[in-house]
């Protein structure tokens, strides 16, 4: 007897069409085209996730760079003199620092050598 993978196929079918809801045109209702636009996004997906990671450090850079310049000094000397201080404290945090309280950020600048 022939089989058909009628139960299988229409299983997978529907499991991509559903991962395809809102998709424009017949990416969302053809199984053909839906399956390639989800492969697509999927990688398209995982890229900008990486992506994302570099974008967030240059915000951090640009946060840092821009309260470094309120302080006197540039965001290259900054860094040099944190390395030579021993600072743990990373970008990110020092980004935050930067961001939401600038007092603490001047008294870090002054500690560490900046003008």
């Amino acid at each position: 007897m022939r089989t058909k993978t009628g139960k299988v196929r229409r299983k997978r079918h529907k499991k991509i069409l559903s991962k395809t809801k809102g998709y424009r045109m017949t990416k969302n209702r053809l199984f053909r085209v839906a399956h390639e636009a989800w492969m697509h996004a999927g990688q398209y997906a995982f890229n900008h996730r990486r992506r994302r990671k570099s974008q967030m450090k240059r915000v951090w850079v640009s946060r840092i760079s821009a309260a470094a310049k309120n302080n006197g000094t540039s965001y290259s000397e900054l860094m040099k003199n944190l390395k030579a201080f021993g600072s743990s404290i990373n970008t990110k945090m020092l980004s935050e620092v930067a961001f939401k309280t600038p007092e603490v950020f001047s008294s870090i600048v002054k500690q560490v050598g900046g003008k």
